[in-house]
């Protein structure tokens, strides 16, 4: 390899082409800027804490997604259970057989964010190498195989009787296709968003690198629909129509106090989204982000409308349940949920 392909095929470039992997705080910041503005308006800068009465500080962050899932109606939910921190290898055994779980399962943190700590646990070592790193409680959670991936955000104002669906993400797992000639470490590489996660990939298929794929021959690396670890989200919003707001708002309208928010969730087919026969794998409130803005063809500035429109609207929902009698959290309680959540982020 040439220097000058050896610098276009840095981490660095490939990073810097595409704006979906620049850091958090470049692309929100004009949206950062415009939330200073709404809360010198609400006269709080804890106004999202209102926009979800039923999920601490909205969604924001520091909110247990064990107790979020178990306000869906079970109908949507995977089986799901929380082991408690510290829990031993037979404490979570034990969870498995009370809830007739087999593996492989998927474990996460109760409180986390970007596919932190996301695991998914083939057998009892895999179980014994996370509970060396996990620092919380954690959720463990049925693996659900269902083909399709979706996050499809949902917006309903207090003051109108019925919401609608704002964004869909489809999602594409991290994977590559072989040519009958390459290397499963010659795919890897020369795949731009799979080479981004190498240190992670070398690890994990260590005994496979120099294996030869069929011509043709999928082999999905990473089935954990998370951008940061290489998932390929991809804009949906050609999907939204009335029968999907319809179905989303019945959904939505079972959950107390939950106006605003992304649902991550598998089903078999569109029209299993459509109808509702889907597995919601998690809730996010307010702290969601659209994600269809991360599909790689996404404008850099329509993105950034978007993010800004995503803060209208939370200040908007907010600002209503204020008036209903719904109060702001206080600075000292968002600060302590906050310290909660950061020390949850951290690798043990």
């Amino acid at each position: 390899m040439g220097f000058w392909c050896a610098i276009s095929r840095s981490n660095f470039v490939i990073k810097l082409k595409s704006w979906e992997y620049w850091p958090f705080g470049i692309v929100q910041f004009p949206a950062i800027i415009y939330y200073c503005w709404l809360a010198l308006r609400a006269r709080s800068f804890i106004f999202f804490s209102a926009s979800n009465p039923g999920i601490p500080m909205g969604g924001m962050f520091g909110e247990s997604k064990f107790d979020i899932l178990k306000k869906i109606p079970s109908q949507y939910v995977p089986v799901t259970a929380l082991a408690g921190f510290p829990s031993s290898t037979e404490d979570v055994l034990n969870i498995l057989r009370e809830n007739k779980l087999d593996f492989p399962v998927i474990f996460k943190p109760d409180l986390g964010e970007r596919g932190y700590m996301v695991k998914k646990i083939h057998c009892v070592q895999d179980i014994e190498n996370y509970l060396k790193h996990i620092k919380i409680g954690f959720v463990i959670q049925e693996l659900i195989n269902l083909p399709m991936e979706f996050g499809v955000f949902y917006t309903r104002f207090p003051d109108e009787e019925c919401g609608r669906i704002t964004s869909v993400t489809m999602k594409e797992m991290l994977h590559v296709t072989g040519d009958g000639k390459s290397t499963l470490r010659d795919l890897i590489l020369n795949k731009d968003r799979a080479k981004l996660q190498w240190n992670t990939l070398e690890k994990l298929y260590f005994d496979k690198l120099d294996c030869v794929l069929k011509s043709g021959e999928v082999f999905e690396l990473i089935s954990i629909g998370n951008h940061c670890l290489g998932t390929k989200f991809i804009d949906g919003n050609n999907l939204i129509n009335d029968r999907l707001s319809q179905t989303f708002d019945r959904i939505s309208k079972q959950i107390p106090g939950f106006y605003f928010g992304r649902f991550d969730l598998r089903c078999a087919s569109l029209e299993d989204l459509y109808s509702g026969n889907v597995k919601i794998v998690e809730l996010n409130g307010c702290g969601a982000e659209p994600a269809h803005v991360y599909d790689p063809g996404y404008p850099f500035f329509q993105a950034v409308r978007t993010f800004c429109m995503h803060w209208r609207n939370i200040f908007k929902i907010a600002s209503q349940n204020n008036r209903n009698g719904i109060p702001y959290a206080s600075t000292a309680e968002a600060w302590q949920y906050y310290k909660t959540f950061k020390a949850s982020q951290r690798p043990a």
